[in-house]
């Protein structure tokens, strides 16, 4: 069998859960929800915000800067911030603002 398909780069059962909290919420999520989220579930920040950001390089995802500016994210900030395969408190003081799914066509 020859179809191939694409592994996503982010973890899909930690997008579902952000996706159904944001719609939950009705609005972008913000650090402290995404921090609630790990300590409700018992998952690493860190994991959650690893993902998040693969999802905003891959054009799924916003990340809108403190100013609600939508801002674009690549794969050499996240590399340089993922240092000894985590992300710290202190690498993401400068993404505070919100995340939120990207409108697909269909929602508008």
């Amino acid at each position: 069998m020859s179809d191939e398909f694409e592994i996503p780069k982010w973890d899909i059962a930690l997008e579902g859960l952000a996706r159904e909290t944001c719609q939950r919420l009705d609005r972008p999520l913000r650090l402290d929800d995404l921090r609630q989220l790990a300590r409700q579930h018992a998952i690493r920040l860190d994991d959650i915000m690893v993902t998040l950001f693969q999802l905003v390089i891959h054009g799924q995802w916003q990340w809108l800067d403190a100013e609600g500016v939508a801002q674009s994210l690549e794969q050499e900030t996240l590399d340089r911030l993922y240092v000894n395969r985590r992300l710290t408190e202190q690498d993401l003081i400068d993404f505070g603002g919100s995340w939120q799914p990207c409108q697909s066509p269909s929602d508008n």
